[in-house]
């Protein structure tokens, strides 16, 4: 039985990664998987940041294949959120996320809306030259915390800020996304590990998974371009909001 559990998991895991590098939601598949697998909420959830850490590896090696990155500016981003990603994960073990899903339900909508509207001064496909706003850095420590409590959407949330606030094309968002939710989950993964909520098992055969469909992900964002991740990104958030608001 175990080995079939393993097998589950890589394929859902192959699926997530798809979904989280393209948009984000894929621990909405990961972690319900890891539950009906007899695991409880917290462990489900620390398991889940091994799978999110070897994805986002393989998905930098994809995007790094295509030539595509820009790993000084993603970690200075990334080090605004791991404060945020620290308190988060204590607070993990702790807090019922009930209403936090349901407000995050919400936010979703507003996400998928605001991804349809024009940004003005936006040109083509290139990234945007202006400095970033400074509400950018306060919203990477929120997202930081997000994302150590609970992970599932943050990509989401992510994605909008880096969209709107430092005005990038989906495709640059995404390249940024990738390397910022790698570098916060690493203490976030640790403070789990050290209240004994992961299971090393089961995490790997997820993150084979994961980084398989995160590496196919990368590379095919690069070769379609925007138009596709703008579509993926709103099914994503249409079907995790739904979901989370219980609606099937």
């Amino acid at each position: 039985m175990e080995y079939l559990d393993l097998a589950i998991l890589f394929v859902v895991g192959s699926l997530a990664g798809i979904i989280n590098v393209f948009a984000g939601g894929g621990s909405t598949l990961t972690l319900p998987t890891l539950i009906f697998l007899g695991l409880d909420s917290a462990l489900a959830n620390g398991t889940n940041r091994i799978a999110i850490i070897i994805q986002n590896v393989f998905a930098i090696f994809g995007f790094q294949q295509e030539r595509v990155n820009q790993f000084k500016m993603s970690l200075g981003y990334a080090l605004f959120t791991l404060p945020g990603a620290i308190i988060g994960a204590l607070a993990a073990i702790r807090i019922n996320d009930l209403w936090f899903q349901r407000i995050l339900a919400v936010i979703m909508v507003l996400v998928v809306i605001s991804m349809f509207m024009p940004r003005p001064g936006r040109e083509g496909n290139r990234e945007s030259s202006q400095k970033p706003s400074w509400m950018l850095y306060l919203a990477l420590f929120g997202i930081g915390f997000y994302g150590g409590f609970i992970q599932v959407g943050v990509g989401f949330l992510l994605m909008a800020a880096l969209y709107h606030l430092a005005r990038y094309t989906l495709l640059i968002v995404n390249v940024h996304k990738v390397f910022i939710v790698l570098i916060y989950t690493i203490p976030a993964l640790l403070v789990f590990i050290l209240s004994g909520n992961v299971d090393f098992s089961y995490g790997l055969a997820l993150g084979l998974g994961t980084g398989i469909g995160g590496w196919f992900a990368a590379r095919l964002s690069v070769k379609k371009g925007e138009k596709a991740i703008r579509v993926v990104l709103s099914l994503a958030i249409i079907i995790m909001s739904l979901k989370l608001l219980n609606i099937f």
